[in-house]
């Protein structure tokens, strides 16, 4: 068996669905696909991942927010995952939005050392302080 090559993830996050893409370690596009935000989806995004090669890191969008699940998956999965911000509305109006373009582009900015922000985690004090605004504005 040929050893796997090295891969990098890229994924643009929603609210039903997350849009994932595949990279290799010179920028080399090898796939994209959508995932269902749940729990077998993000098994299944995994997995299509690791089809392609050893995954070396996942860069993505929104950890504080639509991918905080994705992202605490992939790290209980000892993943490395890196928080990507959006890309800039300048870069979008030129090359238009597209999620599969958004995810690519997630997956290169980690490649290219450009994203390196850590992921939110949810959870410590600072989840904690979230969790007791959320509840005090329902009352």
């Amino acid at each position: 068996m040929a050893d796997q090559i090295a891969v990098v993830g890229g994924v643009d996050t929603h609210t039903d669905f997350h849009q994932a893409a595949v990279i290799d370690t010179i920028g080399r596009h090898l796939a994209t696909a959508p995932f269902p935000t749940t729990p077998d989806g993000y098994r299944r995004l995994l997995e299509w991942m690791r089809l392609h090669g050893d995954v070396l890191s996942v860069g993505v969008e929104g950890t504080g927010a639509y991918g905080s699940e994705l992202a605490r998956f992939l790290r209980a999965n000892e993943v490395t995952v890196v928080d990507v911000d959006r890309p800039d509305r300048k870069a979008r109006r030129v090359n238009g939005k597209s999620d599969p373009v958004d995810a690519y582009a997630a997956a290169t900015a980690v490649l290219s050392g450009r994203a390196q922000g850590r992921p939110k985690t949810r959870d410590g004090i600072v989840e904690a302080i979230r969790s007791l605004r959320v509840v005090r504005r329902r009352r």
